[in-house]
């Protein structure tokens, strides 16, 4: 057995990510300090972001009718939860966990989980880099990242979450024959992502290297998308199986 450390837990990476002050509605602030949502918030009760007690997604649905071995998908950057929290109450036997930096998403978040009375749903609020470093190998059925932020400007580029480094820390997480999916409406950060995750040692393109996946039935199309998609504006899938 090898006995070298995984250099990917050892990267120091930039966030992919900035915290913006939106404004949070009553029922997200709600959700955040009414024990009635409690059960969906992870570490709520720890601090801004503290992950330091998170290594291991599959305990969090140990009580739950589901059980700690269901299918598991871990959404990074839900935004607001609503695609994220649509997709867990349209596959009630599979385990949802999401991970997001903005308080008025994670409180909307678990309000629509509880008002839907779902439970297979969890909720962590911090930096996805950093919770993937600290999970087991082979853990996560499947990975998404859907519209994550483009960083447009080319001296940002380095916050990109697609990137070479942070791709190994996310394919040693995901289990064999599982699946990162993302998306974007960025045509430049679309081919910047398939060259990329072409070049990802372990992950195969489901489409073929080069080629995008045309948009698959289970990911919910948001308000925004269908703006754009009004406007001209192309969307872009691509979806990885780790080998």
């Amino acid at each position: 057995m090898s006995t070298e450390a995984d250099p990917s837990k050892h990267i120091r990476i930039v966030n992919t990510f900035m915290k913006r002050r939106t404004h949070m509605n009553k029922n997200a602030e709600q959700a955040l300090t009414d024990p009635e949502f409690a059960e969906y918030l992870v570490n709520n009760s720890c601090g801004d972001g503290n992950l330091n007690d998170i290594h291991d997604l599959r305990i969090l649905f140990t009580d739950t009718s589901n059980g700690s071995e269901a299918p598991l998908t871990l959404e990074i950057g839900f935004g607001l939860g609503d695609s994220f929290i649509e997709m867990a109450a349209a596959e009630p036997t599979r385990n949802f966990v999401g991970i997001e930096v903005h308080e008025p998403g994670i409180g909307k978040c678990a309000y629509m989980a509880g008002t839907q009375n779902l439970t297979n749903v969890k909720i962590i609020n911090g930096d996805a880099i950093q919770l993937l470093k600290q999970l087991p190998e082979n853990h996560i059925d499947r990975i998404q990242l859907y519209f994550p932020d483009p960083w447009q400007k080319k001296r940002h580029y380095k916050r990109r979450f697609v990137s070479p480094e942070r791709m190994a820390i996310l394919t040693r997480s995901l289990k064999r024959g599982g699946w990162f999916h993302t998306a974007t409406d960025w045509e430049h950060y679309a081919f910047w992502m398939v060259d990329v995750l072409d070049n990802i040692a372990g992950l195969s393109n489901q489409a073929g290297n080069g080629n995008f996946t045309p948009r698959p039935d289970f990911r919910p199309m948001t308000k925004f998308e269908r703006r754009g998609l009004e406007r001209g504006h192309g969307v872009w899938d691509l979806i990885y199986t780790k080998d």
